[in-house]
């Protein structure tokens, strides 16, 4: 039977499909389109439609589902501690801070994040983190601010339920192979994504060797040639931060301090 191409702009990301009379669309958000299947140039329509809907990205946030502390084994945040970690050219400090801010009406536990360079502080950024009832643990924004030749930047920040701003997964509660999320969402600014790419990943660090442990793809659509690797331990969290692709650093965990 005749058979045709169908090129259609789907979620800003091109997809076909062919197209013959009967055949039973499977038209959905990117990643999951298959550009073999046939389907009639209506149902292509239909599913399209149906498709561009589920393609807006838009959590259900109730503050109900979350809880007071995250706990979650790859991600611990205890309050007082502080992972120091280093990199070719940078020291990196991040410390669970005692503070809390409430956003779209969930408590989030504060992270002070100081990146120093030479002796200097380059970057100063408070994150908001939260897991809600099944472990996940909710990114809601960030308040950074770079400093090049002495002037602060304020570029990059975000703040959830601000300005269209909404919150991401920054680790899965049940981590599968294979899920993607997003991590964050401030159209233009904000657009991290991840996806779980092993549950087994053995990882040495400056810290200690650890086995078992959560390895995911860190990428984004506002820089398409940049890929990250991370890597977190049970009991541990985040140990290691390895750029794959558009360039080579490495960011290891050397230490761990509680006050």
């Amino acid at each position: 039977m005749p058979r045709s191409i169908v090129w259609i702009l789907l979620c800003g990301v091109w997809v076909s499909a062919g197209v013959r009379a009967g055949a039973v669309p499977v038209v959905s958000c990117p990643g999951d389109v298959d550009g073999d299947e046939m389907v009639t140039i209506n149902e292509l329509i239909t599913a399209v439609n149906s498709a561009l809907t589920g393609c807006v990205y838009d959590p259900a946030i109730d503050p109900a589902d979350f809880v007071a502390a995250v706990t979650n084994p790859y991600f611990p945040l205890e309050p007082g501690t502080t992972f120091h970690y280093e990199s070719q050219s940078e020291e990196i400090a991040v410390t669970v801070t005692h503070e809390t801010k409430t956003i779209i009406g969930v408590a989030c536990t504060v992270v002070h994040d100081v990146v120093m360079e030479d002796g200097e502080i380059t970057e100063d950024t408070f994150d908001w983190y939260a897991q809600d009832r099944a472990g996940n643990v909710w990114y809601f924004g960030e308040d950074t601010t770079a400093f090049e030749n002495g002037q602060p930047d304020k570029e990059g920040s975000w703040e959830a339920g601000v300005d269209g701003a909404k919150p991401g997964i920054a680790v899965e509660g049940v981590p599968r192979i294979g899920d993607k999320y997003r991590q964050e969402f401030y159209r233009g600014v904000a657009e991290d994504r991840g996806e779980v790419l092993s549950l087994t990943e053995s990882v040495q660090v400056a810290y200690g060797t650890f086995e078992n442990c959560l390895k995911t793809k860190d990428y984004t659509d506002l820089a398409p040639d940049v890929v990250e690797n991370k890597v977190f331990c049970p009991g541990v969290g985040q140990v290691l931060a390895l750029t794959v692709e558009g360039g080579n650093d490495r960011e290891e965990l050397v230490s761990i301090t509680h006050e």
